[in-house]
């Protein structure tokens, strides 16, 4: 491999690690706080947070190894212009066209690394979100009772709050339940809890002393009861049956179901999904091999205005995927049309920079001024 190759591809390398590190790191940030915030609000549990932000960057590597391998050769070839060293290159009877053979060197391997995660990575990822909060969800509501903080079941009906032990292995503190009934609304405090499992495997929370007030909303009916222990039936749950269930529901979901089974259906909405699989790889050498043509910049103008372009371009391009990819499923686009449509007028746009970037200009005449 000559030195320009050797130079090329070991500076594509180096900025594309960066900039997918730094994605990551972002993406990893924005993730890790939506999903807090869900545990925090009792939507998921606080020991699957991990897992799910894990999964959830495998579903979404695809997209960032595309835009990571485009701005890693568009910041190389843009750096090069800047810093006056394609003068060397294009003094040493290289052109444009020379960056394309170490670009492809880059991108190729990158983007075989996409296809198999849009094929069989992303799906897969996906199936494990599901059955994460599928499992959430078939928990017994006692289990999902964290000290400190609300928490809503059966859709609201029940509301519970409770404090922290004050014991190890002891009962938890003082106790709020809400709970909504078709008649009464009624409210009850206690100041400890515990649980306690009966003979036909039943689970009951059981108050401490404590006091209970019900309410009849259509009228003004009131009723306040004092007890020494109050017991409130935990829901249980066919969790067997209800996993099945829901990994039947999470298999119905396109972003979810496998490739092999996409291409069974021949349904538009599984041909949409397969075009966006397919879409991502094909997209990401494209993105590599127009960011040559982007990157070509005047060393003595401003390099945002530059890049701005650079950027919009790349999103309009992953958004006109998704675009097809919706008439695809809405059937105003064939497949046979739409897997390809895109990637072809986005490869005619680069052709077409390409050969305006190797066109030489021919140079103005001087301006002749006459003597007064």
């Amino acid at each position: 491999m000559s030195l320009f190759k050797r130079s090329v591809v070991s500076e594509i390398t180096n900025h594309f690690s960066v900039v997918l590190s730094t994605l990551i790191v972002v993406w990893l940030s924005v993730i890790l706080v939506r999903l807090l915030g869900e545990a925090a609000a009792g939507r998921i549990g606080a020991d699957v947070v991990i897992g799910l932000a894990a999964f959830t960057t495998i579903a979404a590597l695809p997209i960032i190894l595309a835009v990571s391998i485009f701005i890693g050769v568009l910041t190389t070839v843009t750096r090069n212009y800047r810093e006056s060293e394609m003068v060397v290159w294009f003094s040493s009877g290289l052109s444009l066209l020379n960056w394309i053979n170490p670009v492809l060197r880059v991108a190729i391997p990158i983007a075989l690394l996409i296809a198999a995660l849009t094929l069989f990575g992303t799906p897969w990822a996906n199936r494990q979100i599901g059955e994460y909060r599928a499992r959430f969800e078939l928990r017994s509501d006692l289990s999902k009772i964290t000290p400190g903080q609300f928490l809503e079941t059966e859709s609201g009906a029940r509301v519970f709050f409770v404090e922290g032990q004050s014991v190890a292995n002891g009962p938890l503190g003082q106790v709020f339940m809400r709970i909504i009934d078709p008649d009464w609304l009624t409210v009850v405090t206690a100041s400890s809890a515990d649980t306690v499992l009966e003979a036909n495997g039943d689970k009951f929370l059981v108050l401490g002393p404590g006091q209970r007030y019900d309410i009849k909303p259509s009228g003004a009916e009131m009723r306040l009861t004092k007890f020494d222990a109050f017991g409130a039936r935990i829901e249980s749950k066919d969790g067997e049956k209800s996993l099945e269930t829901a990994r039947e529901q999470t298999l119905n979901s396109r972003r979810s179901r496998p490739t092999e089974l996409l291409i069974k259906d021949k349904v538009p909405a599984s041909l949409g999904q397969l075009m966006w699989r397919i879409s991502v790889p094909l997209a990401a050498l494209n993105l590599a091999l127009m960011a040559i043509p982007l990157g070509a910049v005047n060393p003595r103008m401003g390099r945002s205005g530059d890049l701005l372009i650079a950027g919009l371009i790349a999103m309009l391009y992953l958004n006109l995927i998704n675009i097809s990819q919706g008439w695809i499923i809405s059937g105003k686009l064939s497949f046979s049309i739409g897997v390809w449509l895109v990637h072809g007028v986005l490869a005619l746009f680069t052709v077409g920079l390409l050969m305006n970037r190797l066109r030489v200009k021919t140079p103005k005449p001087p301006v002749v001024q006459s003597a007064a």
